[in-house]
């Protein structure tokens, strides 16, 4: 039941559901997810701790940067089940549309790189 409730509380806040769908499209560091939602970093990176927690995606360190992708579902029945419904789901939503838009043009040497000059 624990998990089950993890798993449905991790999905229950909008900005997680967009990291999932975001996820679908390609891994991910923290900076790039930040970017595309407009939230601050910390924030991006306590919904990622939510997700993880909740077996939904997992984190893998490459050099400086720690990616995040979807869960291969193998810890839980319950994320596994979540994963492979989201898969599909809101594919017709404006949002979900717009941000798989943006995501091309997200790059993370490009945002570190604005980040120094404005400091």
């Amino acid at each position: 039941m624990k998990q089950f409730i993890k798993v449905m509380k991790a999905l229950s806040d909008p900005n997680r559901v967009k990291i999932m769908k975001m996820l679908q499209c390609r891994p991910l560091c923290v900076c790039e997810i930040k970017e595309v939602l407009e939230i601050a970093q910390s924030t991006a990176s306590k919904h990622l701790k939510i997700l993880e927690d909740a077996e939904l995606i997992r984190g893998f360190k490459d050099g400086l940067w720690v990616n995040y992708s979807i869960a291969d579902g193998s810890g839980s029945p319950y994320a596994a089940n979540m994963i492979g419904n989201l898969i599909h789901w809101l594919e017709d939503s404006s949002e979900i549309k717009q941000i798989k838009q943006t995501l091309p043009g997200i790059d993370r040497f490009d945002i570190v790189g604005k980040q120094q000059t404005t400091k």
